[in-house]
Protein backbone atom coordinates (compact mmCIF):
# COMPACT_ATOMS: atom_id res chain seq x y z
CA UNK A 1 0.00 0.00 0.00
CA UNK A 2 1.01 3.30 -1.15
CA UNK A 3 1.51 6.23 2.27
CA UNK A 4 1.94 10.01 1.71
CA UNK A 5 2.46 11.89 4.65
CA UNK A 6 3.07 15.86 4.29
CA UNK A 7 2.88 18.33 7.24
CA UNK A 8 0.78 21.06 6.03
CA UNK A 9 -0.07 24.86 7.35
CA UNK A 10 -3.19 26.03 5.41
CA UNK A 11 -6.90 27.28 6.70
CA UNK A 12 -10.15 25.62 7.39
CA UNK A 13 -11.33 25.76 4.02
CA UNK A 14 -8.51 24.14 2.65
CA UNK A 15 -8.63 21.53 4.58
CA UNK A 16 -12.38 20.99 4.07
CA UNK A 17 -11.44 20.57 -0.04
CA UNK A 18 -8.75 18.19 0.55
CA UNK A 19 -11.07 16.07 2.98
CA UNK A 20 -13.83 16.22 0.34
CA UNK A 21 -11.04 15.55 -2.09
CA UNK A 22 -10.16 12.18 -0.41
CA UNK A 23 -13.80 11.35 0.03
CA UNK A 24 -14.21 11.62 -3.49
CA UNK A 25 -11.45 9.39 -4.63
CA UNK A 26 -12.36 6.49 -2.03
CA UNK A 27 -15.98 6.52 -3.04
CA UNK A 28 -14.53 6.07 -7.26
CA UNK A 29 -12.35 3.51 -6.11
CA UNK A 30 -14.64 1.51 -4.23
CA UNK A 31 -17.32 2.24 -6.97
CA UNK A 32 -14.39 0.57 -9.37
CA UNK A 33 -13.44 -2.16 -7.26
CA UNK A 34 -17.04 -3.35 -6.78
CA UNK A 35 -17.55 -3.41 -10.65
CA UNK A 36 -14.42 -5.51 -11.15
CA UNK A 37 -15.33 -7.76 -8.46
CA UNK A 38 -19.36 -8.11 -9.99
CA UNK A 39 -18.10 -8.37 -13.69
CA UNK A 40 -15.69 -10.34 -15.00
CA UNK A 41 -13.11 -9.20 -18.06
CA UNK A 42 -12.84 -5.81 -16.63
CA UNK A 43 -10.39 -3.53 -18.17
CA UNK A 44 -8.87 -0.17 -17.52
CA UNK A 45 -11.36 1.00 -20.43
CA UNK A 46 -14.61 -0.59 -18.66
CA UNK A 47 -13.15 1.38 -15.16
CA UNK A 48 -13.06 4.62 -17.24
CA UNK A 49 -16.36 4.28 -18.69
CA UNK A 50 -17.60 3.92 -15.56
CA UNK A 51 -15.87 6.99 -13.79
CA UNK A 52 -17.66 9.01 -16.82
CA UNK A 53 -21.15 7.12 -15.52
CA UNK A 54 -20.43 8.19 -12.18
CA UNK A 55 -19.40 11.81 -13.40
CA UNK A 56 -22.57 12.42 -14.85
CA UNK A 57 -24.62 10.68 -12.63
CA UNK A 58 -23.29 13.21 -9.47
CA UNK A 59 -22.69 16.22 -11.21
CA UNK A 60 -23.65 19.30 -9.46
CA UNK A 61 -26.43 21.73 -10.75
CA UNK A 62 -25.75 25.24 -10.70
Amino acid sequence: MLVLEAKLKGKQYQYNLIDEAIRTALFIRNKALRHWMDNKNVGKNDLQKLCAVLAKEFEESP
